[in-house]
Formats: C-alpha cells, structure tokens, sequence
C-alpha cells in the first residue's frame, strides 16, 4: 500500500490559483478513478475535480475556502501497488501534455508520467511551505510525485499557556459558499446548530439589520465590506485594462425592428423550430455575423508587440452572462458558421451553463467580438466596455412599444436601441457606424440579409 498526493491540477487560461469550494470526500472514503472528488472557484468558473487514482482517502489538507496555488497538495490517497506505480490519468487532465521524472527511489531509472498540473511543476525551483489550515494535518510535501509520501498519524499539539488558538468557525460547504456571496465573516456569525454549527438560518438572521429600538441600542453596521475575489475580481483587473488599454468610442442607433418581432412570432410558431424558440438576441447575433463580413475591421484584435492589426477569419461571439458569481463571457466559436437556430440553442445553453456555475475556463477565452443584452434589465442603452483583446462589442437595448413614424404616420412600432463601443486604433468612426447600420439595418427589415455581399 502506497500514499499518493493529490495537488491541484493546473486547470488552464494562465490560471495560477484556485479556490476550494467544497468536498467530494472524507477521509476513509473509497473513490474509484476519475470519481469527482472536489470542486475549486477559479478566476472564471467552478471546476469538478477528478481522483487521479482508485483508493481510500487518507488526509486532507485544505479546508473549504482556502485559496491554493497549482501544484499544492489537496489531499492524500492510500493505493494500491508499489510506490513507483504509475498512476491512470484522470479524464479531466490534458491527453497530449505529459512529462517524466526519474524515481529517486528506482535502481532501474523506472520513469513516471506527471500530468500537467499534478504534483510539483517541473519548472518550480521548490514549492513555497504550505500554510497551516486549523482543523486539517499539515506536513510537508514529497519533493516528487514518483516518490510516496508517508502519512503520520496527526498528534494534537498543545499549545502553551501564553498561546490563544483561533478555531475555524464550523459550517457546511454550502454556507460557506453563501457566507462569501453575501460578504459575511464566518466568524462574526453566532452559529445555533450541533456544536455551534453556522447554519443558513445564522446567515439570514445576520443578514438583517435588527428593528430599531426606542431605548436605543448599538446601531447597525453602516457599511458592509465584500470580498472582491473569484470571477468578480478578474472582471474588475479585465475592465480596468480595457478601460485604460485602448481608446475607446461609442456610437448609438435606434431603429424600429417591427418586422424582425414579426419575425420571431412566425419563427416560434414552426414546428420544426419548436425546440429552438429563436429569439431577439439570437437574430442579433446572426445580423452581428453577417454585417461583420462588411466590415471585418470590427472582428479584429491589437498586437502591441508587433505593433499589427490581426483580423480573424472565424466570428468567435461571446455573450456577456449576468451570474451570482458575477460576469462572465462564454464564447459561441465560429458563430458565423452557425444558423439562427443553432445560434438559439447554443445561447440558450451557454447562459444555463453560466447561471449554474459550470463554464469551463476553456470556454471563456478566445472570443473576437462581444454581445451583451442589457435590455433584459429594462436599459435601452449604455456604453459598454471592450472585453479585452477585442475590437468590438455591441450592447442590445430593452424594446420598447412607443410611437414612431411608419410610412409617412404615426403608428405604435417596436424600437430598439444598439450600442457599439469599439477599439479606435482598430476601427475608425466611418467603419464602426457602417457596422452598427448594417446590423439596424438587417433588424428594420430581415429580407435585405438577401443583398449582402
């Protein structure tokens, strides 16, 4: 029987940390291969983790909402076999990426792969020490993963008379979890559960503020403190390079897009397209597509080193998701290459896969141009921000039954209002309004895609 360490895989996109959110197991559970057995909070999604072995947990060194770095050990596994066994890759690490290191312990030089992102990297000079975790064992790690690491059963330290030891406060993953959504220390929160458990109902209690008094008491907190870290804190650094990375400029359209609501009506009521429900965003997305073949200036990217402008073939589109962890942007690849109905589901999935926590990082990069529907808030415009490394994105507004004029009278018509921010290194205001018109265009009347080059 041998112990195999388990450190947080290196999960992509330059991402060099993670955030435990909660376990899969305990220790002394049995897991089989690729079982998953936790799930982390990156700087843009929840990840589950796969065991990179079948065995019995042993220990566990890190606590639900601590931030480790790739390479640091989550927890241990007691296989079976020898110690220089070479371990089955789990199906979430990189098929072709793969790297070998000699066991120190082998005579024969028997050589073991070392996924990417399992065990030390094999570029690090030495992992910096592990910091303690209250309620977890803590020991050093193995210097490789082809050597085993020997677990000890953990001793209870007694602390000196002069030493005042601050204990974790005891909760559930999913408090926790809430906990930091709301911006609550844990440890401010009297818990009323077994054991001074911190239970939801702890949270909620806490949350709000007491009724006033007439005696008087101490009054409410004045302000509440929220941690900015996880998908908030990367879309803060994302906005504030964009912002002040690129010169940036706004222009606005409002058009009557009557015919294309027609449109969706007689689209929704097709039997064939039941299970799409084609919707405005979906027909944007499609005008965005076809009036970017005008105007490919707009489906570009600024190379600062080689001081180029980079225009990509493909239309990778991505759609800015409002979710409890903040904003994300998943990405539609080649979305010029897809019907209105693909384009319906591939959003409709895409926003039910951010909502719920499950983008993969993979699926947030390589975007050339944005959408982002704030019209679903009941704003008809705004001046949005470029995502960084792209030329273009356009903002859709609320549609609004008003009066407009309509062959020569006053009739009640749908209107809309569009937003395109643009790089102006990239795209000069002759380009980016031939673009934005191209789209209203295409919306105030659907047929004229006909005439499209």
């Amino acid at each position: 029987m041998a112990v195999k360490e388990f450190a947080l895989p290196d999960l992509g996109e330059g991402l060099t940390e993670s955030e435990l959110v909660s376990w899969h197991v305990a220790v002394g559970d049995t897991v089989h291969l690729n079982q998953i057995i936790a799930e982390v909070e990156t700087a843009k999604a929840l990840v589950e983790l796969p065991a990179p072995y079948a065995g019995t947990v042993s220990r566990l060194y890190v606590e639900p909402g601590v931030t480790v770095a790739v390479g640091e050990p989550l927890l241990a596994f007691e296989v079976e076999g020898a110690a220089g066994a070479e371990p089955a890759a789990p199906a979430a690490a990189p098929s072709e990426e793969s790297l070998s290191e000699e066991s120190p312990s082998s005579d024969a030089a028997v050589r073991e792969p070392v996924l990417v992102g399992y065990g030390a990297r094999p570029d690090a000079k030495g992992r910096p020490a592990r910091r303690a975790r209250p309620g977890l064992a803590s020991q050093p790690a193995a210097s490789g993963v082809a050597a085993p690491v020997v677990a000890a059963p953990a001793q209870p330290a007694a602390p000196a008379s002069d030493t005042v030891v601050h204990e974790r406060p005891r909760a559930t993953p999913p408090v926790r979890k809430l906990a930091r959504e709301r911006g609550i220390d844990l440890a401010s929160v009297t818990g009323t559960g077994d054991r001074g458990l911190v239970t939801r109902a702890d949270l909620d209690a806490y949350a709000t503020p007491p009724a006033p008094v007439q005696q008087g008491t101490e009054a409410a907190p004045a302000e509440l403190r929220i941690p900015i870290k996880g998908v908030r804190k990367a879309t803060a650094e994302a906005m504030v390079r964009s912002a002040f990375g690129a010169p940036q400029a706004t222009v606005f359209l409002t058009v009557d897009i009557t015919p294309t609501s027609e449109l969706i009506e007689r689209l929704r009521a097709r039997p064939d397209l039941a299970d799409a429900r084609p919707g405005l965003l979906a027909v944007v997305a499609k005008a965005l597509c076809l009036a970017a073949r005008r105007t490919p200036e707009v489906n570009s990217k600024w190379d600062e080193a080689a001081q180029e402008i980079v225009q990509t073939r493909a239309i990778n589109l991505g759609i800015a998701a409002a979710t409890p962890r903040g904003l994300l942007v998943p990405v539609i690849r080649d979305a010029d290459g897809h019907s209105l109905a693909e384009l319906s589901g591939a959003i409709r999935e895409l926003a039910v896969t951010a909502r719920s926590g499950k983008t993969q990082p993979a699926a947030l990069s390589g975007g050339t141009i944005t959408i982002t529907n704030v019209g679903v808030f009941g704003v008809d415009a705004g001046t949005p921000i470029l995502t960084p490394g792209e030329a273009a994105i356009l903002a859709v507004g609320a549609v609004r039954r008003q009066p407009w004029e309509h062959r020569g009278e006053i009739a009640l018509r749908d209107v809309l209002t569009l937003a395109l921010t643009f790089d102006h290194r990239i795209v000069d205001g002759e380009q980016g309004s031939r673009f934005l018109a191209d789209i209203g265009r295409i919306l105030a009347d659907p047929a004229s895609v006909l005439t499209l080059a």
